[in-house]
């Protein structure tokens, strides 16, 4: 018999089912365990979208610059100012070249000695540029020429005419010989010599025949021989073509 003690409580074995039974007056309802994750836990929301990423792009890097073309250039053996504008790409070619070296090259751009030192690159463009600008500006404000209708007027208008095209002569040279041929007046004209007798009298200031006045006329002044200015500017291109100038004449031709 065992000895008088404290009644111990059993032990109730862990709990393997999932529905325990409570009783209230005998009857037994069965209820579900609730577990952790669905009552006593907060409900877990879902987790936010992580933030988008910025992304910084590293900025391009800047073409390689051309190197600066240099200021200029001596000229070489064999050099032209074609080739040197070739390969420094001179903007222009060589006429902008040669405008922004013209007072050092001359007034004959093909010729350039060894040593001569050019402006190219920007010295050549703001050069040329420069040029330009002075040559526009003048030929703007420059009043065109007007002339006496006179013997001055006459001969300083054939003067600029010859020089136009080339054709050498003086003031004093053609002065000179239209005083003798004619004594000035334009009108003047030879009816007894052998030309008249040919029926190709002289005429004008210089007293011009036909036939010559027309070989020897120069494009621009009037097709009409008793004309002062033409007729002064087709004797002395005939001059020139014969005697190498007017100031050679010093009497008949």
């Amino acid at each position: 018999m065992p000895g008088p003690g404290k009644h111990r409580r059993p032990k109730q074995r862990p709990i393997a089912r999932k529905l325990a039974f409570a009783g209230t007056g005998g009857a037994a309802l069965a209820l579900p365990l609730i577990s952790a994750t669905t009552a006593g836990a907060a409900v877990t929301q879902p987790a936010a979208a992580p933030a988008a990423k910025t992304v910084t792009l590293a900025a391009a890097k800047p073409a390689v610059e051309k190197a600066a073309l240099p200021l200029s250039y001596s000229v070489t053996v064999g050099d032209t100012l074609s080739k040197i504008a070739a390969e420094h790409a001179v903007n222009g070619g060589w006429q902008a070249l040669y405008e922004a070296n013209r007072s050092a090259i001359g007034s004959n751009p093909s010729i350039i000695r060894p040593g001569l030192k050019l402006s190219i690159g920007a010295a050549a463009k703001a050069a040329a540029a420069k040029a330009t600008g002075v040559t526009a500006a003048a030929a703007a404000v420059k009043p065109a020429t007007t002339y006496a209708n006179n013997l001055d007027g006459w001969i300083r208008q054939s003067l600029d005419i010859m020089a136009r095209h080339g054709i050498p002569g003086s003031y004093n040279g053609i002065h000179r010989n239209v005083m003798r041929e004619s004594s000035g007046n334009p009108m003047a004209i030879n009816n007894w010599d052998s030309n008249a007798a040919a029926g190709i009298p002289s005429k004008g200031l210089l007293q011009v025949i036909d036939p010559t006045f027309r070989a020897y006329h120069v494009p621009g002044t009037s097709l009409d021989s008793y004309d002062p200015v033409a007729n002064i500017t087709a004797a002395c291109n005939y001059a020139a073509a014969r005697y190498g100038s007017i100031d050679n004449v010093n009497g008949a031709y």
